[in-house]
């Protein structure tokens, strides 16, 4: 019987606690300011705030950064004690060590000559060993070849590890064999931009590559099949604030020939045209409207295109424009 008793009293308290526990978490759900159930968390993830009154429900004054301070990138530099990220733009990811150039020592003195050619001795065979295999010296060079045409575009760092990452796939699916690694490098990174929404057409790449534009286009063509990316279809909106800054005409221009663009796109002029030619007849139509007006050869040669593309997409526009 006192075992029976003991037991109830202990399922009791269990109960209890419960109950306290549930009511606990039913007012954290709500702010006890504004019986709000809009409860967000901070950036940092260090505070419980109110979306609605701002109240500060939950706040931890534990800092998750270092304990060190720093007021500008040097002291951030020497005062870091972990190394650069990994990164895809590299055939190493970044994880193998690098000998300065520099022939001095921790102390910044420098070093005396025999000192100085050991270590020409060691960074050059430390430049040996980190490609163990052709593989590895193949994939190094269309890294190294995508990022030398990545800084002649002049595109983003993400593009850049968009395209190395569609490159390892490419070469994990044996589509480089029989291709120049030039070839397949360019069309990785043609491809990145595609999926990062940075406008940069294939002209402007074959520029910049060493193969020709119709091996760069049979290239992306057969990579993007076969690995499956999914390319959504150029907006010509993309190229016109480019091409509006490299001409030099105000906002009401490029404004305009945006409006242009929505326009003519939704009568289906677009279907079967070239982005960057459309976007160039676009302009070239706003800069007249708006009293700039821009020479067709100026336009053509900013937008890479013909003048004859010019102003047969510009006889097209201002007559679905009801403009004469």
């Amino acid at each position: 019987m006192a075992r029976l008793n003991r037991q109830e009293e202990t399922e009791k308290t269990h109960t209890e606690s419960d109950t306290k526990e549930h009511t606990k978490e039913s007012e954290e759900e709500s702010c006890p300011e504004c019986e709000s159930e809009s409860l967000v968390t901070s950036g940092e993830g260090d505070e419980l705030v109110c979306d609605d009154c701002g109240l500060v429900i939950e706040e931890d004054i534990i800092d998750r950064g270092p304990e060190w301070r720093a007021f500008n990138h040097g002291e951030r530099e020497s005062k870091s004690r972990v190394g650069a990220p990994t990164t895809q733009t590299m055939h190493d990811k970044g994880l193998t060590t690098q000998i300065d150039w520099k022939d001095k020592d921790a102390y910044g003195r420098s070093l005396s000559s025999e000192k100085r050619s050991q270590m020409h001795r060691l960074r050059k065979w430390q430049e040996r060993i980190r490609t163990k295999d052709a593989g590895e010296r193949n994939l190094q060079f269309a890294l190294s070849e995508t990022d030398r045409m990545a800084s002649a575009l002049g595109v983003p760092r993400s593009v850049r590890e968009v395209a190395s990452v569609i490159y390892r796939r490419a070469l994990n699916e044996d589509l480089i064999r029989g291709r120049s690694i030039e070839g397949v490098a360019t069309s990785c990174l043609y491809a990145a931009c595609r999926q990062e929404g940075i406008p940069r057409s294939l002209e402007e790449v074959s520029e910049v590559s060493r193969v020709e534009q119709k091996e760069i286009g049979r290239t992306y063509r057969y990579i993007s099949q076969e690995l499956g990316l999914r390319m959504e279809p150029v907006d010509p909106k993309e190229y016109v604030p480019r091409f509006c800054s490299e001409l030099g005409v105000s906002e009401e221009v490029e404004m305009k020939a945006k409006e242009i663009i929505d326009v003519t796109a939704e009568q289906g002029l677009l279907s079967g045209k070239s982005p960057t030619g459309f976007a160039a007849a676009a302009i070239y139509a706003a800069s007249l409207l708006c009293n700039e007006k821009q020479t067709q050869r100026e336009v053509a040669s900013v937008a890479q295109v013909t003048e004859v593309t010019i102003r047969n997409r510009y006889q097209e526009q201002i007559e679905a424009m009801g403009i004469q």
